[in-house]
């Protein structure tokens, strides 16, 4: 179907190219006022000022009666597929119980585990794709889902088996992640190598075989996997083909973001603990900064340094890190207006860090991300809002009226 949306109050974040966005760039939030744009075959095809609207022969008209439109978000960290929720853990937190603490007696990461492992592969889909149902409907656009809940050579390559069956149907882009190396197995706790030479010998090569995931990652981080095992992972992965994302810097200084830019990382994600030395080395490389916000404020840490990783000239995405311990929530209008509020964003950074620099860390840039000719016609469309600054400051309200994906809005 080809459209010809008319009377766009805001057209946000209009490029005619997606470079990836540092520093003072990112602040820059191209805006068309008193807009049209004209979408076929479910990609962007024009857009300008209402002025200057073409004849719409072949295009259905679309009257957005002032909405402001934008490209939809990106999410590039999420952990969308489990078998159950965790709300136990969270009073546990609330009684001040640690994350360590948690995880310590069999909790964590290792309760996912346990469950996943009980849950069959049709009842895992089901339920993720009803979670990615309403992350779209939230003007999620294009998104990343990672295994790490099966720590078992069957269950890894059930989860990502059922992400892959969540690409192939899904109408938004989809990266999969596969994160083994999420914990130890409680049988590996006293055989690290043991559990490091499954993933390696057994699960890389299946997964290679049928093309299952397109990055590794792995949790570097004190009690997990050191900086060492990590890089003995993520090598091991390079060698069956996938790019390299890693978990790093969340609880404590790891490592985790040097071994992630000597090995060429696509994104190093978390970064709560940061240092000067680790600031500077991210600004230097071409590898982007994730940042997790909802994922600190649930676990009521310190909130990520944005602004000196802006000021220092680093690369930054936001995403949810939706997951059922430490973000169960994918909402990336939260994750907007958080990082303006908490980490002193602003609204034109986010709105870029959550758009065209997650598409980046998906390597979709091409794809989604901006209102570029020749992308998807990815888009929300807003409720009446005063400004752009609005989306960010009314944090409790629904501001999102439609959401169109490949052109049509569902």
């Amino acid at each position: 179907m080809n459209v010809l949306v008319t009377n766009i109050q805001q057209l946000v974040n209009v490029r005619r190219e997606s470079s990836l966005l540092r520093g003072k760039e990112l602040a820059e939030l191209p805006v068309i006022n008193h807009a049209y744009l004209s979408i076929k075959d479910g990609l962007i095809f024009d857009y300008g000022e209402m002025k200057d609207v073409p004849r719409s022969e072949g295009f259905e008209n679309i009257d957005a009666n002032g909405a402001t439109v934008m490209p939809c978000w990106c999410d590039s960290h999420t952990h969308l597929v489990f078998a159950a929720s965790r709300e136990e853990e969270f009073v546990d937190k609330l009684k001040g119980l640690s994350y360590a603490d948690i995880a310590a007696k069999g909790g964590g990461i290792l309760n996912s585990a346990r469950k996943l492992n009980d849950t069959s592969e049709a009842i895992l889909f089901d339920q993720a794709w009803q979670r990615l149902q309403e992350l779209m409907k939230l003007g999620t656009g294009a998104i990343e889902i990672k295994s790490g809940y099966g720590l078992s050579v069957a269950g890894e390559l059930k989860m990502l088996r059922v992400i892959k069956r969540i690409k192939e149907k899904s109408p938004i882009p989809v990266k999969a992640t596969f994160l083994g190396a999420h914990a130890f197995p409680l049988e590996f706790n006293e055989d690290h190598q043991g559990y490091i030479d499954q993933i390696i010998h057994e699960m890389l090569p299946a997964i290679a075989a049928d093309q299952l995931a397109d990055y590794i990652d792995v949790f570097c981080e004190k009690g997990f996997f050191n900086k060492e095992e990590t890089e003995t992972i993520c090598c091991a992965g390079i060698k069956s083909g996938l790019k390299v994302k890693i978990h790093a810097n969340q609880l404590s200084l790891s490592g985790g973001v040097q071994v992630g830019l000597k090995l060429g990382a696509l994104s190093v994600d978390h970064l709560e603990t940061m240092d000067e030395e680790a600031i500077h080395l991210l600004a230097k490389s071409n590898t982007i900064g994730t940042l997790l916000p909802t994922a600190a404020y649930f676990l009521r840490m310190s909130f990520q340094p944005a602004r000196a990783l802006i000021d220092a000239g680093c690369a930054i995405a936001l995403a949810s890190d939706f997951n059922p311990g430490s973000s169960p929530s994918g909402n990336m209008n939260t994750v907007v207006s958080m990082s303006c509020i908490q980490m002193k964003l602003l609204p034109e950074e986010a709105i870029n860090a959550a758009s065209i620099n997650a598409a980046h860390a998906m390597e979709l840039e091409k794809e989604v991300g901006s209102i570029t000719v020749g992308k998807r016609a990815n888009l929300i469309f807003t409720k009446s809002i005063p400004s752009i600054a609005f989306l960010p400051y009314a944090f409790g309200s629904n501001l999102i009226d439609k959401v169109m994906i490949n052109g049509s809005f569902i």
